[in-house]
């Protein structure tokens, strides 16, 4: 069984004192005897007082105020430290958990002030003193003031997923490393960045392999949404109005007040794949069924549908014909529209989603009348009105049934041929010099390439797919992959020396993580230290192990070239 356990000691006291624990139960908290586990999340306040009505403290309701003072709980020894999820900061004043050299994991999120602590936290101070730290999600709120580390030694931190763009957070030059994905904006640049909405002194540095995530879900102007009166025009949607939303559980409907409504300006970077570029996407009159939608509808591509007691993205159902990337729009407004919980609701006809606040109400300007909305930041694990659903069997039954209604779609646009593809991946090495070194052998799975002397590394080079374009948008895998590398052997001198940067847990640029698999992904573009082997005049033989390549998509430049050289 899984706790929530509330800091009390006093400052620079031990993690490991179950004196300094208190544990929490929906509003009622107790003395415990125990500290945090692996399983366990904890809170860890700012302040000299909790000072939130509601709450009850071993069974006295006026003895809450001062339950908890002097939040800096210290982690001493070498110990490894696992817990579930932190809540640092609130109510206004300095909250520090010191690390030192002990490992400190955070399984699941870490929150940032802005949305912490219990209810109606007021954003504050926190901080994290360590130099092992692995945090699995990051989310930055938009208030508060966040530091790692000392101001004599910067923290380094490992991040899995980080969420928000922040605000006002200072970094003392710390380096967060982001493993597997991040926020970005329209533009497809970092949410989170130095120098941007207040976010200085940091070292931030995003893994080549780490996957790019839009969490803008919306409406476009003009977006129909159902209320008790009718349907209503989106930028016509203030605070306070009552929405439709559909309780698909117990199959009824109920008017639901919106607590908050927020707008934006999008430009289409044309460069970028379509469903990064930030395209609108169109789903034409009946492309569903008919009379739903019951006229076009158009909505950014991470906004999602309902169907069958889930959510689906609407650009893992692009079908290009009666589903498709408007790319006669290049810019536009969109709107949020959030309900008290996520909610399934109706616009233009067809069951969609409201607003979830995953940490990106910052980029928005609020419409209508100014509240005020606290509380943690939400995720699709826990607060989603239904499962997000991108996995392949459920999606691509749904876009093969769409896409057998295409011919009796009114408008619907003629599908693009499939691209040209080939398994040849264009295998090659890039020195350090930016010589180009092609293979010397190829046999079976084995690629063999002639180093010179003094080489120190190469970067691997091929070409790249997405396995959402070669398969299908129904596969939710966006990463351009490259070559999928197991051994790596270099002979040099009558010697064999293992080459395995590849296989470490931090990689260098242009590898995806692992993940205990076989084989390591690239990018297309890899770097491979090699060491000091080829010195003296040494040369050498690099072989490399390629378990699986393709299929690319064969670029129109390259089709035209060999058109040209067969002319």
């Amino acid at each position: 069984m899984s706790n929530t356990y509330l800091w009390t000691g006093a400052q620079n006291t031990e993690w490991n004192n179950p004196n300094n624990w208190n544990v929490v139960n929906g509003t009622n908290v107790t003395t415990q005897t125990g500290v945090p586990g692996a399983t366990d999340s904890i809170l860890i306040m700012s302040g000299n007082s909790l000072n939130q009505a509601g709450y009850t403290y071993n069974g006295d309701a006026n003895a809450m105020n001062n339950a908890v003072k002097n939040m800096t709980p210290t982690l001493s020894g070498s110990t490894p430290v696992t817990v579930a999820n932190v809540t640092l900061g609130g109510n206004g004043g300095p909250a520090t958990l010191i690390t030192g050299s002990t490992p400190f994991t955070v399984t699941g999120t870490l929150e940032d002030p802005q949305s912490a602590g219990f209810r109606n936290a007021q954003g504050g101070t926190y901080s994290l003193q360590g130099t092992d730290i692995h945090i699995v999600h990051l989310n930055w709120g938009t208030g508060g003031n966040v530091s790692y580390g000392t101001s004599s030694t910067p923290a380094n931190i490992t991040v899995d997923w980080m969420s928000g763009a922040g605000q006002n957070d200072n970094g003392n030059k710390s380096v967060i490393t982001v493993t597997k994905g991040y926020d970005v904006d329209n533009s497809g640049t970092p949410a989170f960045r130095d120098g941007n909405n207040g976010n200085n002194n940091w070292n931030i540095k995003y893994a080549s392999g780490a996957e790019k995530r839009n969490p803008n879900a919306c409406f476009l102007s003009g977006s129909a949404i159902r209320t008790p009166e009718g349907d209503v025009a989106v930028e016509n949607i203030k605070i306070g109005d009552e929405v439709v939303t559909f309780d698909w559980k117990n199959n009824r409907y109920a008017a639901k007040p919106v607590v908050w409504v927020g707008k934006a300006r999008a430009t289409v970077r044309p460069a970028l794949h379509d469903d990064e570029a930030g395209y609108p996407v169109r789903v034409l009159k009946d492309a569903v069924s008919d009379g739903v939608p019951y006229k076009d509808m158009l909505i950014t591509a991470e906004h999602c549908l309902f169907f069958k007691g889930k959510f689906v993205p609407v650009r893992m159902l692009v079908n290009g014909a009666s589903i498709f990337y408007d790319k006669s729009i290049t810019s536009y407004d969109y709107y949020h529209v959030e309900t008290e919980q996520h909610s399934v609701i109706t616009a233009d006809g067809m069951l969609t989603e409201s607003y979830l606040d995953t940490g990106n109400r910052s980029s928005f300007r609020q419409e209508g009348r100014v509240v005020a909305l606290h509380g943690t930041a939400r995720t699709w694990e826990k607060d989603a009105g239904a499962p997000l659903c991108v996995d392949r069997a459920f999606v691509e039954t749904l876009f093969r049934m769409l896409e057998w209604r295409e011919d009796s779609v009114a408008g619907s646009q003629t599908s693009a041929n499939a691209p040209a593809l080939t398994q040849d991946p264009d295998l090659h090495l890039v020195t350090e010099t930016d010589a180009v070194i092609r293979p010397m052998r190829k046999a079976a799975h084995h690629y063999s390439f002639m180093l010179p002397p003094g080489t120190q590394s190469v970067r691997i080079v091929s070409r790249t797919s997405r396995p959402a374009d070669v398969t299908g948008p129904f596969v939710d895998d966006r990463r351009s992959m490259g070559v999928a590398v197991a051994e790596i052997h270099l002979f040099c001198a009558k010697s064999q020396h293992d080459i395995s940067a590849h296989r470490q847990a931090v990689k260098p640029a242009g590898w995806y993580p692992s993940e205990g698999a076989q084989c390591v992904w690239t990018n297309g573009d890899a770097e491979l230290p090699l060491g000091d082997y080829l010195t003296e005049g040494k040369m050498g033989i690099l072989s490399l192990q390629i378990l699986a390549a393709g299929p690319y998509i064969i670029r129109a430049e390259e089709t035209a070239e060999t058109q040209v050289k067969t002319a």
